[in-house]
């Protein structure tokens, strides 16, 4: 049930983008972090995502107008505390493709509108479920935040200098990495199961199970002796010399990958340490190696050693900050990053060739699409459902 593209008043706007997915509609729980992200993904790939805000709002303290992951998306107001509320969603749902929902387990069947409620009034329903621990275990109904879902996965204590402790990184390895693309891969697995075979089901995107899927590769290093089980000690983890980043004399900082020998030559040479650096897999020599290089970085400024390097094989790159990354030349001419509504974001990704991606609306502002979304979705209760809208700018 793949369903058509529409437009609204007016045809100046499209439902939907032109993206492969252009024609799936999904239905979005509002809530914050990996779930919204994953329905932008699924938007930008041209899905009809409409979001079902909650009265007063939910999420980050941000004004909604500047929600990057609520872009390309629509919004009605439902208030499924409220009688008539469960009756409402479930109308979107019988002609949706795709839910949403990132609430902690049973609060959706208690909202009436969990898996049971749905299939049985769309039975190719793809139900996509978000959340940290999952749908089942012990701490299946705890709170809990990025943080605690990579810690208790073993990939926290990957990250960061082995004298000092474990490293943040931002919220990308659970909620988004573990959680919110796993979902996507989830939801895209199950549409193309429904396609083939017409039963919808149940995807349990559980961001420690995402988070442990990504360390596949290390696991396997680790059980092969190639690994230690400890931070700044690895190939791949800051304890290899030539895998790192240095500080440069203005306080920047270069990031090296120059892990072959045949980028490692490029590197030593371009770096004017040719005839001081030991062998590649010299283990004994990397702690005078790491010193080499770094008091090396730190007689040139970033820009200077950013030229040094430019045009080789050497795999170094300047470490740069969000605002500078998107005038990177690199980035600027494949237009990684684009503007809309006033507002520099990353484009849409991957990319296709005959089906791309775009942004086509801005961040959907609570309630703003409820008359639009009851006529395109033939949803007629929704027009008369109570509600507040937010004009949309």
């Amino acid at each position: 049930m793949l369903h058509q593209l529409c437009h609204s008043a007016g045809g100046l706007m499209t439902a939907t983008g032109t993206g492969p997915l252009a024609g799936v509609r999904v239905v979005e729980l509002a809530g914050i972090g990996p779930g919204p992200f994953a329905a932008m993904l699924l938007a930008d790939l041209g899905a009809d995502v409409v979001r079902v805000d909650r009265p007063g709002g939910a999420g980050l303290a941000i004004d909604p107008a500047y929600d990057l992951t609520n872009r390309n998306k629509r919004s009605v107001i439902i208030d499924l505390k409220a009688a008539e509320g469960p009756a409402r969603v479930l109308d979107l749902v019988e002609r949706a493709d795709v839910l949403i929902e990132g609430y902690r387990p049973g609060v959706a069947e208690r909202l009436g509108v969990g898996p049971k409620d749905c299939l049985a009034r769309n039975p190719g329903l793809v139900y996509g479920r978000m959340t940290g621990w999952g749908q089942e275990g012990p701490l299946a109904r705890r709170a809990g935040h990025d943080i605690a879902y990579i810690a208790v996965t073993g990939t926290l204590n990957m990250i960061g200098k082995p004298d000092e402790g474990p490293t943040v990184p931002a919220n990308l390895v659970g909620d988004y990495a573990g959680g919110s693309l796993y979902l996507v891969i989830g939801v895209l697995a199950a549409l193309q199961h429904v396609r083939t075979q017409g039963a919808g089901q149940v995807v349990d995107a559980a961001i420690v199970d995402g988070t442990a899927h990504l360390a596949t590769m290390i696991h396997g290093m680790l059980a092969a002796g190639g690994w230690q089980d400890r931070r700044g000690a690895n190939l791949l983890d800051g304890g290899c010399p030539f895998y790192g980043t240095y500080e440069t004399s203005d306080g920047q900082y270069m990031a090296v990958g120059a892990l072959e020998q045949q980028f490692y030559d490029q590197f030593i040479r371009l770096l004017g340490i040719e005839d001081a650096a030991p062998a590649r897999k010299d283990l004994a020599g990397w702690p005078d190696l790491r010193t080499t290089i770094a008091e090396r970085f730190r007689t040139r400024s970033r820009a200077q050693w950013t030229a040094v390097f430019e045009g080789s094989d050497a795999c170094v790159a300047p470490v740069l900050s969000l605002t500078e990354a998107p005038h990177h030349p690199h980035l600027a001419a494949r237009g990684t990053f684009t503007e809309h509504g006033g507002m520099t974001q990353p484009a849409p990704a991957p990319r296709f060739s005959a089906t791309p991606g775009s942004i086509h609306r801005p961040p959907a502002l609570p309630g703003a699409h409820t008359a639009e979304v009851a006529r395109d979705w033939d949803v007629p209760a929704l027009a008369d459902y109570p509600a507040t809208p937010v004009q949309e700018a």
